[in-house]
Parts: structure tokens; sequence; C-alpha cells
């Protein structure tokens, strides 16, 4: 019944209007935009498309293009519809972020850039129903492991069923479960070892940077000075039992400006990055 429905609903088809429309660039949508391309793309940054664009086939024609995104004109009443279906409160808040995430990507309102928007706002979608509260959960990641298939559920999708896009999404989120999880067993792990390597009293201001670096991996002295509200110069014999037992590293060899890396929790980190996959076909 609910997929029926889907398939009816209005987000599915796009609005039939061809006359320009003037709406106003949703505020989030065009700060993450913006947030992202500033620094490589700053002439395009939080604006939508000016002219029709298609994915695939050749740069002189859609003509063989694997998907040809609404003209341009129909995008910020588009996008005005697919707000309100974001704004809803009836619908399982995953299917929910998927169908919301298929149909952005089906807008495609961005001159570039829409697949980094489209996977952050999965995550602001996921967080603001308290799907997630203090961590971002992969889940964007875990669709492009295998994009074949995130591909194929986006065409399924744009041919009217929803349910393909669905099933990735779910499939996405637990497998980014279980990664998150073993993610945090690693980090509680990496901080036991610590308490038998480091030579320090049990108030000594190190063990304060050791919950610090657990959560930030590269410090400097002015940072450790800020979260620890201490002078910058009683940091450094804060520092020195962790550096002493390995815990701490530092690689810039400078005497101003130094920053010191904590080598076991950048290897956890690279191991869940590794976990999460690699994209199998190129875009």
């Amino acid at each position: 019944m609910a997929l029926r429905f889907f398939r009816r609903s209005a987000l599915c088809r796009l609005p039939t209007e061809r006359q320009p429309y003037q709406a106003a660039i949703p505020p989030t949508i065009a700060e993450v935009h913006d947030a992202l391309l500033r620094d490589s793309a700053p002439a395009i940054a939080g604006q939508w498309r000016d002219q029709q664009v298609w994915i695939g086939g050749s740069d002189y024609s859609p003509h063989g293009a694997e998907f040809v995104p609404p003209h341009h004109d129909r995008v910020p009443p588009a996008i005005d519809d697919l707000i309100r279906f974001i704004a809803r409160a009836d619908i399982p808040t995953l299917a929910h972020a998927a169908i919301a995430h298929a149909q952005f990507e089906t807008i495609h309102p961005f001159p570039d850039g829409n697949g980094r928007v489209g996977r952050a706002l999965v995550h602001a979608q996921l967080r603001h129903a308290r799907l997630t509260r203090h961590v971002t959960v992969p889940v964007s990641a875990g669709l492009l492991i295998d994009t074949d298939a995130y591909f194929a559920a986006l065409g399924a999708y744009r041919d009217g069923d929803p349910a393909p896009i669905v099933e990735r999404f779910a499939d996405a989120t637990f497998a980014a479960l279980a990664n998150g999880r073993e993610l945090v067993g690693d980090l509680h792990r990496v901080r036991a070892g610590w308490s038998e390597r480091v030579k320090a009293r049990r108030d000594a201001a190190a063990w304060k940077v050791a919950e610090i670096v657990v959560r930030h991996p590269v410090v400097n002295a002015s940072s450790l000075s800020r979260e620890l509200g201490i002078p910058q110069t009683n940091v450094y014999r804060a520092l020195q039992p962790l550096v002493e037992a390995g815990v701490l590293v530092e690689f810039t060899n400078n005497k101003r400006d130094r920053l010191w890396r904590a080598p076991d929790v950048l290897e956890v980190l690279d191991a869940f990055a590794a976990r999460t996959g690699r994209r199998q076909r190129a875009r």
C-alpha cells in the first residue's frame, strides 16, 4: 500500500509548469552547496543551474544520455515540492530520507556537486528526525559501495518504483551502524591500552589530553590550551607523558606551531574508512 502511494505521489512526478519560477533558494540547501563548492567553484556555489544538463552520453547532445534532469525552469518549483515532502512527519524515517534523496538527485538542481549535497542532506534529515544525535552514521558512503546498484535504484525510482532505493538505504544504514559500532569498540580499546602505557597520576592533565585526542587525533598547543582552559606553557607539561609513551608523536619538527598526532587513533580511523568501502564504479 505504501509503495503504491509513493508511485501515485506528486513527488514522483516533476512539475509541469514551463513558465519561469522565481522562488528563493531554501537557505539550508544553498548553504550546503556553498560550503561544499565555495573554494573549488565559487561562481556556481549556492546557485541553481541555469541551463539544461544530462548525465552520460556526449558533451554535445543528450542523445544516448543515461538520464536527462528536468528543464532548469522547473528546478525551483520542484525543490519547493521536495521541501514540502521533507517537512512531512507521517513517513518512516529511512523511507522518507531515501525518497527525498532520490527526488533531489532526480531534480539535479545545481550545475555541479549534486551528489555531495544530496548525501549531506541525507545526514541532515536523519539528524533532524533524531535517528542520529551525536555522530554522523556514514549511510551515504554505504550507498556508494556498489554504485551500479545505487544508480539502478535511482533509475527504478524515476520509472515510478521507490522500493529499490529504499532497500539500498536500509542496507547502507545497517552496514553503517555495524561499522560505527566497530569504530567505537576500537577507540575504547585504544584508550584502555593508553592507561597501561602512560605513566602519570590519575589526576594529571595528561589524561584530559588523552580524552581530547581520541576525538581530535591531530592537535597543537593552542587548541589544547583552549580545550583545557590552561596556559600554553602548561600544555607542554601535560603532553610529555603521552609523548614518552608514544601515544602522541610530534611531526612538524618546528619550534613554533608544532603539531602532534595520535597514531593509534588515526590507524583506527583508517580501518573504519577502509571498511566503509570504495566506489566500484567511477562516475
